[in-house]
């Protein structure tokens, strides 16, 4: 077992196929890396993937807001600095995030709530039920704004449609949740994001897709002034299977 620390850090190295037709860090590649840095921190406090799943429990993603600051480049070097913060509704673990460029400017900041589910009926257990020994880390805030739900209506315009395939399909058999953010910004034409850029995300996790099912993307402008929704709906089950809100701003 690596040493237990309260905050855990990595810096990894922006791959050329991590960025988009900019040359910026795409917002997918920034999901993955947190989420892979918040699995490594789980295995140092003892409640990894091997160890949780021991106990006929995984943990699932359930809400994550990102803000961006700005966008790495092919070859720079990041450091992401992530630890877990607090119990939210008596349900949600926590965790915080912060990404800093090689020279310690903040590069993006994010929040995210977790879930314990237990691997063979596929319910949530509470914090009160589980009992594990997980640092609260209230004081350290990496952003502080509220993961709520996004109370989206089905009203947008189908802009894609696919099916969970192979490469969207992880090790707990559904489809991993950084491959909806490649969706969401697959609902955008290619000269949006060459004109503008990300200023925040946020993205609600409701209802898993599981391979072979099909879920269409709907896309809506809330205000004419940068900001929309996009809602992943599952034709297969008709269930949502997300709820997501962001922001464009202009290239700077």
């Amino acid at each position: 077992m690596s040493e237990r620390k309260e905050i855990y850090e990595d810096t990894v190295r922006v791959n050329i196929y991590e960025c988009d037709v900019n040359h910026r860090w795409k917002p997918a590649a920034f999901s993955q890396h947190l989420t892979e840095t918040a699995s490594v921190h789980a295995e140092h406090l003892g409640v990894g993937f091997d160890a949780m799943y021991a106990k006929n429990l995984f943990w699932v993603h359930s809400r994550m807001k990102i803000k961006f600051f700005s966008f790495p480049q092919a070859g720079d070097q990041v450091t992401i600095r992530t630890w877990p913060k607090t119990i939210q509704q008596k349900l949600f673990f926590i965790r915080d995030f912060v990404v800093l460029s090689a020279t310690g400017e903040k590069v993006a900041a994010a929040t995210s709530a977790w879930l314990v589910i237990n691997a063979a009926t596929r319910r949530m257990l509470t914090p009160q039920q589980l009992n594990l020994d997980i640092p609260s880390l209230t004081d350290h805030i990496g952003l502080d704004e509220p993961l709520e739900k996004l109370g989206l209506d089905g009203s947008g315009e189908e802009r894609l449609r696919l099916k969970a395939a192979y490469s969207a399909v992880d090790m707990l058999g559904h489809v991993n949740n950084s491959r909806y953010v490649e969706w969401i910004c697959d609902t955008f034409p290619l000269e949006e994001h060459r004109q503008k850029c990300l200023d925040w995300m946020q993205i609600n996790y409701d209802h898993e897709i599981r391979p072979g099912e099909e879920v269409a993307l709907l896309a809506k402008s809330t205000d004419g002034d940068g900001l929309w929704t996009v809602e992943g709906v599952n034709r297969s089950n008709s269930t949502r299977a997300f709820e997501s809100m962001l922001h464009w701003r202009p290239i700077a």
